[in-house]
């Protein structure tokens, strides 16, 4: 085993979360903790950080090639709900209908939101540019701790809905799916039962958590800097309606024309001309609402694609083979390594997605030739990438503390326990099915 090379990959992880909690930007820490991997493995550092071929940049160019305009378009279509007041139109409805006395309330309801829009298929960057804005004006109305907001938030969009719910059109259930063979509804026992031990387990997070924050008299408490989208008492708001039209348009195409290729991508196109003419008497001048949406748009591009560069490195050195036997030697039933070697490797790549296309090429035939079930390997495999999928250098972190105006400390704890942990509860529900028999 090589040991020296395991260590290199350690202390990678370690060289960017110090840069991270440091403050240095992803783009900076990324390059500079891969390339301390590479130093302890013997593998030409030049080739591989700066090569055109499997290196870092090159997997950094890919990720940035397959995505930006889903971010580009995402981020265009985040700036008119903002700019035009739209999503302080929608929020003023939102607490109409749950009302101001119960806070709790008002997070169940962005959980649910959350949830459905990521389980009709909404990319979760979309849904995040899109629910943010929105839910800035329901804390600052209710005056609870902004903090809170990333509980209902990745509770909804990154859990039950992503990875264990029979059913779901996310790339963490059709990637296994299209691997091994199975269906999007594989092992369906085991995702309705997961799906409903997470949610509970999230709503009574989000209580305490809620519960807590009130007894600490904690409030809404933002900079200015961050409410730099807060629409004044005297702007003329759109109508709940047509504030609403962009997205519901945005998500009936998706869903109608699931099967065109490409289609987010011209839902979004669609959505934001749409918003153009919907809120032009809101915004006068369109060409900032474009350029600010542009350039914010590259910043999470890059930053996604760096996290998810270092990872690719991380897990292609020969040393990585050497956790792979360990992840084996682990006791208990097989699908437990499974789940927690998937785990380690959301870890190493802070993308769930990411752990999924290697567990499913490199850890599936060898607990398929162990005798598990190719469904229940699926399930397993979606509900292991959650595990460590939230750590300081997650480009999906990153882009939500961007966009809320927060810090990692503000952040982390709730997100990696509304994740993470959740996912570990599920995982462990998985094993308990599987000593019973039932998975």
């Amino acid at each position: 085993m090589d040991i020296l090379g395991i260590l290199g990959i350690l202390l990678g992880i370690l060289t960017i979360i110090i840069l991270i909690i440091k403050k240095f930007n992803i783009i900076i820490a990324a390059p500079i903790a891969t390339i301390v991997v590479l130093l302890f493995n013997d593998v030409p550092i030049l080739e591989t950080v700066f090569g055109k071929e499997n290196s870092y940049m090159g997997s950094l160019a890919g990720f940035v090639a397959s995505n930006f305009t889903i971010f580009l378009l995402g981020s265009i279509l985040a700036k008119y709900m903002d700019k035009s007041g739209a999503t302080v139109s929608i929020a003023n409805r939102v607490l109409s209908v749950v009302g101001t006395k119960n806070p709790y309330n008002a997070l169940v309801a962005l959980f649910i939101i959350s949830a459905i829009l990521t389980y009709g298929g909404i990319n979760v960057f979309v849904i995040i540019f899109a629910l943010i804005p929105m839910a800035k004006p329901i804390f600052r109305e209710l005056n609870i701790s902004w903090k809170l907001v990333a509980i209902p938030v990745f509770g909804g969009t990154s859990t039950f809905t992503m990875t264990m719910l029979p059913g779901a059109p996310s790339l963490h259930n059709i990637v296994p799916s299209t691997a091994l063979g199975t269906t999007l509804t594989a092992a369906p026992l085991i995702g309705i039962v997961t799906s409903i031990v997470a949610i509970v387990f999230i709503l009574v997070f989000m209580k305490l958590s809620l519960s807590k924050s009130l007894r600490n008299n904690e409030t809404f408490n933002v900079k200015e800097k961050v409410g730099n989208s807060d629409v004044t008492a005297t702007r003329v708001l759109p109508s709940f309606i047509i504030s609403l039209l962009p997205i519901i348009v945005l998500l009936a195409i998706i869903l109608i024309f699931s099967s065109v290729s490409s289609i987010i991508i011209i839902a979004l196109i669609v959505a934001i001309l749409l918003s153009a003419i919907l809120f032009r008497k809101q915004i006068a001048q369109q060409k900032e609402v474009l350029n600010q949406g542009a350039n914010e748009s590259v910043t999470s591009t890059i930053t996604t694609g760096s996290t998810i560069a270092f990872g690719s490195i991380a897990t292609s050195v020969p040393a990585f083979n050497g956790v792979f036997k360990l992840i084996q030697s682990i006791p208990g039933p097989p699908v437990l390594s499974l789940m927690i070697g998937t785990g380690i490797i959301s870890g190493i790549t802070a993308s769930a997605v990411g752990a999924i296309g290697i567990a499913v090429t490199n850890f599936a035939p060898y607990y398929l030739g162990l005798g598990l079930d190719p469904a229940t390997v699926h399930r397993a495999i979606a509900v292991g990438s959650g595990a460590l999928a939230i750590v300081p250098y997650s480009g999906f972190l990153i882009i939500f503390n961007n966009l809320t105006g927060l810090t990692m400390k503000d952040t982390f704890k709730n997100a990696f326990i509304s994740i993470s942990v959740t996912s570990w509860v599920a995982m462990a529900v998985i094993v308990v099915m599987t000593l019973l028999g039932l998975a």
